[in-house]
């Protein structure tokens, strides 16, 4: 069972924004894209125990942790981890039945944009446009961005650095390319939340 600081540190906060956008109705179904270690999933499954919580990861590794934290805390609402390539169309997820097309009411992306491919970017739109219901469904990211071009504080800009050393196309991405992104996926962007250590929570609304 992995452990991310990261996680521990930034789980609340992503919550109580969370709290803000999704009810506590029952039977809301959230899928969560690249849960690594679980973390946040289960905080979330905790929090909303009336919805169905969908984990997904593509690592190994990020993939036992995730059963290993529903092993020990065996929360009812909390499902098995899907290995889930989101370069890939939803057609190939291998969904359960009950989270079909246009009927999921999150999809969830904690810290993946920026140490991703453009494709992983552009599939997060692209499937979040097909699944997630008609006017009321959500895409919710967090992480660091760019906004309109400028990179700040100088610690964004040495981690944006840093991750294209890594891999050319890992980096922090403008808000306003990924606006442009999710409206030709049919999703608009509704709300900005300025986040502890320089990150921001991106809330999007399917048309």
């Amino acid at each position: 069972m992995l452990v991310a600081a990261a996680a521990e540190r930034n789980k609340n906060p992503i919550l109580d924004v969370f709290k803000q956008y999704v009810d506590q109705e029952p039977g809301k179904k959230i899928l969560e894209i690249a849960s690594g270690t679980g973390q946040h999933a289960l905080h979330i499954a905790q929090n909303f125990p009336n919805a169905i919580v969908q984990p997904s990861e593509r690592n190994p590794r990020s993939l036992h942790s995730i059963v290993a934290y529903i092993d020990k805390y065996r929360l009812p609402n909390l499902r098995v981890p899907l290995c889930i390539d989101v370069t890939k169309a939803p057609d190939f997820w291998c969904l359960t039945s009950d989270f079909t097309r246009s009927d999921v009411d999150v999809v969830l992306n904690i810290n993946m944009i920026h140490i991703s491919s453009d494709a992983a970017v552009d599939g997060i739109f692209s499937s979040s446009g097909l699944i997630l219901k008609r006017g009321t469904g959500l895409l919710i990211t967090y992480g660091p961005y760019k906004i309109d071009g400028v990179c700040r504080p100088q610690s964004n800009v040495d981690f944006d650095a840093s991750l294209r050393e890594q891999n050319p196309e890992w980096g922090l991405r403008d808000i306003a390319d990924l606006k442009a992104k999710a409206l030709h996926h049919r999703l608009e962007l509704v709300d900005i939340h300025a986040m502890p250590a320089n990150n921001h929570m991106l809330i999007f609304r399917r048309m």
